[in-house]
């Protein structure tokens, strides 16, 4: 990757990326995993793979209106799972944040929802724990949320994208706006400490006036969080098989980036990333601490992944929908004993997992905690990583090499691609798209 060619390279969310998982050969027990492993403060994440409607943008794990009985069938195996790995890990393990993702969580039925929080009590326990779930506005209903609320949700996250619905469309998302603003009620009158909403710049069509005119009609709700995406056009994906000329797209992108943060800064927004903004003096839901450079991930569900120190593990990975399908259909197949190993992943060497804590800091607007690096690698990560002398010279990078400047938050998706290792980009490269 270099650093001259489009600011958007690339979402690193994640490193590494699921395409850079292997089969393991052989298998690895989970007990021998985890029992190496801190298991004090960890994530505990849920994925449900399934969603009214699959957006023209998206390239999530997910697949649209399943049989009822799939689904049924999901939440029966989704419980022998939890089961197995709980029963993999320490006794006293404990869990610091909880999330539920998919997909989209609410397509299940409020019943459904019921019979999911048990299953992740079971597996996680229950108490006052930050737990985030999933929505959208086509299934963020009264009796849904009440379900959410009373299971402890503290923060419910909806991908809006726009608020015009001939954007929507044009992103491929067949949504109404008189959905949207029964949604936002809804979920306002659920009192959920924390509501995010999510949207997305770069739509065809779009112009800074409508732009603005999203930014303005999500701030009238006062979210604590609002999350911004740069459009991406990624093979598989609806919006992948339409020809479309760009002439400009990154330009744009970066101009309606900016606009964005100068509105939000000026509505008292805090940025956290190139991506997360949230509202000053909004609720902070407390819990044990996590920090996602140091804690594991337990994840459940077959798009979930899994991470210890030197381990990331999941199932398989597909896009397609067919392929999709397929591996929802091997999870739903497996015996339970399949479920106490972890079968597919990537081994992370003592370069990597130095790697992947400077990334995981970085790209936040807190930057990289040289002391804390120091404490847990031995050495300074300015040495490391010299390469960042690049991004100091091009002003992206504070001189300490520590934190991004505001040009360089604005190239976040073009330098977490640039600092993937060969090793791993060479393992995504040889992945076969499915």
């Amino acid at each position: 990757m270099k650093l001259d060619e489009s600011p958007y390279q690339g979402y690193l969310y994640a490193y590494p990326h699921k395409t850079a998982y292997r089969r393991l050969e052989p298998r690895r027990a989970l007990s021998d995993v985890w029992a190496r492993e801190r298991q004090d403060a960890l994530f505990g994440y849920v994925h449900l793979p399934f969603c009214e409607m699959r957006c023209g943008f998206c390239n999530l794990f997910t697949r649209a209106n399943p049989p009822a009985e799939q689904v049924t069938a999901y939440l029966a195996q989704l419980r022998r799972q939890a089961v197995a790995v709980r029963e993999s890990l320490a006794t006293d393990a404990t869990f610091a944040q909880l999330a539920i993702g998919g997909g989209t969580p609410t397509y299940l039925t409020a019943p459904e929802l019921a019979e999911l929080f048990a299953i992740v009590g079971a597996a996680f326990g229950v108490g006052t724990l930050p737990m985030s779930v999933e929505t959208s506005p086509a299934t963020a209903t009264a009796d849904r949320l009440a379900v959410l609320a009373a299971h402890g949700t503290t923060r419910i996250s909806m991908g809006i994208q726009s608020f015009l619905d001939a954007e929507a469309h044009a992103a491929g998302r067949p949504q109404r706006l008189a959905d949207v603003l029964g949604a936002l009620e809804t979920i306002r009158t659920a009192e959920i400490p924390v509501l995010n909403v999510d949207l997305i710049y770069g739509i065809d069509g779009q112009t800074a006036a409508t732009w603005q005119h999203s930014l303005d009609e999500a701030l009238k709700w006062s979210p604590e969080e609002l999350y911004l995406y740069p459009l991406y056009v990624r093979p598989l994906t609806g919006l992948g098989r339409r020809a479309h000329g760009r002439d400009g797209w990154d330009a744009q992108r970066q101009d309606l980036y900016r606009q964005a943060v100068e509105v939000l800064t000026a509505a008292g927004y805090e940025q956290r990333s190139m991506r997360q903004f949230r509202r000053a003096g909004a609720p902070v839901i407390d819990g044990p601490d996590y920090c996602c450079q140091d804690d594991g991930m337990v994840g459940l569900g077959c798009g979930a992944r899994s991470y210890t120190t030197s381990l990331h593990y999941s199932f398989d990975y597909a896009v397609g929908v067919s392929e999709v399908r397929a591996v929802i259909d091997d999870y739903l197949a497996r015996p339970e004993e399949d479920f106490r190993y972890a079968g597919i992943g990537f081994d992370l060497d003592g370069t990597e997992q130095r790697r992947r804590w400077l990334l995981k800091s970085i790209l936040r607007c807190e930057g990289v905690d040289a002391v804390a690096y120091r404490e847990r690698f031995g050495g300074s990560h300015t040495d490391d990583f010299p390469q960042l002398g690049e991004l100091v010279e091009r002003g992206w990078l504070s001189d300490d090499r520590c934190t991004l400047t505001a040009a360089g938050l604005a190239q976040s998706d073009a330098i977490g691609p640039w600092l993937v290792s060969g090793p791993v980009r060479e393992a995504m490269g040889a992945y076969v798209p499915r």
